[in-house]
């Protein structure tokens, strides 16, 4: 039989999906699971968003153009222009998701063997980009004990060499829901002036800040225009990308369609889910802070956090929870920490959590939680 591809050797198992079967396995036994291990928020989408969806009227569902319907695009210049990012419709590709278009970044800005710096933990699936593109995460890893704030720049620059073609960023964070200040945004910002880098900045998670500060994105930073990768003025880079765009044919219809209405949701849609998520913020984060072993820093940003539990092997316990532990009939499901990190020894005590169930379903999976913990740290 021939073997597969080394690059699917080195592939890893998604730490938000890997656990799914023993949650299939749990759920057939009639257990009830909370699930804070995956990014799916329970609120309502925009109605406006729906309502198109429900009146699609086409014979035809076509191909669109591979870089997306332009009203599309005049839509969403208009909605980064409220985060004072100034873009023309011909600066701005619609792909599949904003996975899509880190992966074509990296398929269209590095050569095999080239080396980018990643904070740390970072969205798993980062490495499996940089590893399809046939390129190097190095990581810079940030600690739970300084809130995963940006490591000082000295730690990057121990890390460039030849091979390093750009730095990666994720603002606001996922796994953690730290958010760069302006101070760290422009210490990054003078390390990628200072070795002519790519800045690739993932800001999908912009509308969800918990600060009175001001939002800092890539594209506000001076003297780097042609260097961020989030939405490029880098015309050469946009038409790289484009290629990738054409030989996968065309983003989505049907979500183009759902997309462009979702804009004009009125404002007060906006609001309440924000103000939702800074309840569950304060109702997760004060949970986990009371149980006994267990800490949390304060997120400002995203819907994530990372904990720290009194547990030796957080993949174990995660795994632990759904195979031997329910409490009521109930269990919950966590993310462990070590998919977050290249080195699979770090984060071994660490979880990550998302707060995207309703207030009622935090408390009780926290319940449930100190309740896992207890048992799972007294077992015989």
């Amino acid at each position: 039989m021939p073997e597969i591809s080394q690059r699917a050797e080195l592939m890893p198992a998604s730490p938000i999906r890997k656990l799914v079967p023993l949650a299939e396995a749990a759920r057939s036994r009639g257990i009830r699971i909370y699930h804070l291990n995956i990014g799916q928020p329970d609120l309502p989408s925009p109605q406006t968003g729906l309502a198109a969806l429900k009146k699609i009227d086409r014979n035809v569902l076509e191909y669109s153009p591979s870089d997306g319907y332009r009203s599309l695009r005049e839509k969403l210049a208009g909605y980064y222009q409220q985060y004072q990012i100034k873009l023309s419709p011909e600066e701005i590709i619609v792909t599949t998701g904003g996975s899509e278009a880190v992966l074509f970044a990296f398929m269209s800005c590095l050569n095999p063997g080239d080396e980018i710096i990643v904070p740390e933990p970072a969205y798993a699936n980062y490495m499996a980009f940089a590893i399809s593109a046939g390129a190097v995460i190095r990581p810079v890893v940030s600690s739970i004990e300084q809130g995963f704030a940006l490591p000082d720049v000295a730690e990057f620059e121990k890390l460039i060499n030849e091979r390093t073609r750009g730095i990666l960023i994720c603002n606001p964070n996922n796994p953690t829901g730290y958010l760069y200040t302006r101070k760290e945004m422009e210490r990054i910002r003078d390390l990628v002036k200072k070795y002519d880098l790519f800045l690739f900045s993932d800001e999908v998670y912009r509308e969800f800040i918990y600060t009175g500060s001001p939002y800092i994105s890539a594209c506000h930073l001076e003297g780097v225009e042609q260097n961020v990768v989030l939405i490029t003025k880098n015309k050469k880079l946009r038409d790289a990308v484009m290629k990738f765009c054409q030989a996968r044919l065309s983003p989505p219809l049907i979500g183009q369609i759902v997309a462009e209405a979702s804009i004009d949701a009125p404002r007060s849609y906006s609001t309440e889910v924000y103000e939702e998520y800074i309840e569950r913020r304060k109702c997760l984060i004060d949970g986990l802070n009371r149980i006994p072993g267990v800490y949390s820093p304060i997120p400002m940003g995203a819907f994530y956090t990372v904990a720290r539990l009194p547990v030796e092997d957080s993949d174990d316990f995660c795994a632990w929870c759904l195979s031997d532990f329910e409490y009521e009939g109930e269990t919950v499901m966590l993310a462990p920490a070590s998919g977050f990190y290249s080195d699979p020894t770090r984060g071994r005590n660490e979880v990550r959590i998302a707060y995207v169930l309703k207030k009622e379903d935090l408390e009780r999976s926290l319940l449930i939680l100190g309740k896992a913990l207890e048992a799972y740290n007294n077992r015989k």
